[in-house]
């Protein structure tokens, strides 16, 4: 079957977008499925296949074409550019992550998915997701959370029968995390001090908890603080920060490509997810509610305890069983938790081994199969 996957994301770049959408294409591909991704030409020259495979950590090469744009950008000029593309390469199936080409598909009556990560938003944003409920048409819809399912269906009507509708979360290429080393050899391999370390991984967007992490800095000298990731301006923000507080265990790493991220979580005795009570995306917006992020799955698969803030859309994956959840912002129960897994070694591995077994069910290819099931015979 042939797979157009319209994505607005640029390629390349470090957003968690943009990954997702190079994991996503790459996971139809190793099911066995014909890919092409259609993206906006975002610089003068088409990055390389090399390039893009260490940028995002792939394995399995896939089709991409890099549409030009117009002079000022315009999502809704791109979208309607890349259908008629689709159209032009005879595809059986048009997988979007945003509304307008979803829509604009369903009017060339090409059977679409729609794949959600948050409300739609701006002026016209809400429109555009109505009329992918009432056009007709061979549709699914796949919100990333329940959570989110359930404000779609409270906010906007009409609701879309149970079977077009399927509720996945985020993946993980679990191979990439076989055979990683232990903790100590993974901080020699990086060069990175040797002792007890708390690692985080992502961006440093409002209300992803570097405040909370720098207080447990300061309150826990003994213990190496690691922050893998976040764009030049922010982490270098941060380092000035930290350097004019004296902290000697707090080091952030900056943007680290995704095919190397596997070793530095590796790295961690502890992995943790401190989000505030509101974070944001990289466009400001509060998903905190609705949010599936890819750093719970990588940290099950990497086979390390994690600490989580415990928000109401974080339990759909994470329970007592296969994490420790802690109050948001609350750094003295935090500080806590930190202790007790020095003192009790074997409770971490015991909540680490379940999330890899939990894990399982959440590799990227088992989540394309199961978006893909029973909507592939009806495109073909």
């Amino acid at each position: 079957m042939k797979i157009n996957y319209i994505s607005v994301s640029v390629i390349p770049s470090d957003r968690a977008n943009s990954i997702q959408v190079m994991k996503v294409c790459q996971a139809i591909a190793q099911a066995g499925q014909h890919v092409t991704l259609l993206t906006p030409a975002m610089q003068p020259e088409t990055p390389a296949w090399e390039l893009l495979a260490r940028h995002y950590g792939l394995r399995t090469q896939f089709d991409i074409q890099f549409l030009p744009l117009q002079k000022i950008w315009n999502r809704h000029d791109f979208s309607w550019k890349a259908v008629l593309k689709a159209r032009s390469l005879g595809a059986d199936l048009i997988y979007a992550r945003s509304v307008t080409p979803a829509v604009l598909g369903l009017l060339l009556k090409i059977p679409v998915i729609l794949e959600m990560h948050q409300l739609p938003s701006g002026t016209f944003g809400p429109l555009w997701y109505r009329l992918f409920l009432l056009l007709p048409g061979q549709k699914r819809l796949v919100p990333i959370t329940i959570a989110l399912k359930l404000a779609l269906e409270n906010k906007f009507q009409p609701v879309l029968p149970e079977s077009q509708v399927l509720v996945a979360s985020s993946g993980v290429d679990l191979d990439r995390f076989n055979d990683l080393p232990d903790p100590e050899t993974a901080r020699s391999l990086l060069k990175l001090p040797s002792g007890w370390t708390v690692v985080c991984s992502g961006h440093l967007y409002a209300g992803r908890g570097m405040e909370l992490i720098a207080e447990l800095a300061e309150r826990m000298p003994e213990v190496n603080f690691l922050w893998v990731g976040g764009t030049s301006q922010d982490v270098n923000t941060w380092r000035t920060r930290i350097s004019a507080t004296g902290l000697k265990n707090m080091n952030l790493t900056g943007f680290i490509p995704n095919r190397e991220l596997p070793l530095y979580q590796a790295a961690a005795d502890a992995l943790l997810i401190p989000y505030n009570r509101r974070f944001t995306n990289s466009g400001g917006e509060n998903i905190s509610n609705v949010s599936s992020p890819m750093k719970i799955f990588e940290y099950m698969a990497a086979g390390r305890v994690i600490l989580s803030s415990d928000l109401p859309v974080l339990r759909e994956v994470l329970n007592e069983a296969n994490a420790i959840l802690c109050p948001p912002e609350d750094v003295e129960a935090w500080e806590q938790a930190l202790r007790q897994l020095q003192a009790d070694p074997h409770k971490g591995q015991l909540l680490a081994s379940q999330a890899r077994r939990d894990v399982e069910r959440y590799s990227w290819v088992e989540r394309c199969r199961l978006i893909l099931t029973g909507f592939m015979e009806g495109a073909q």
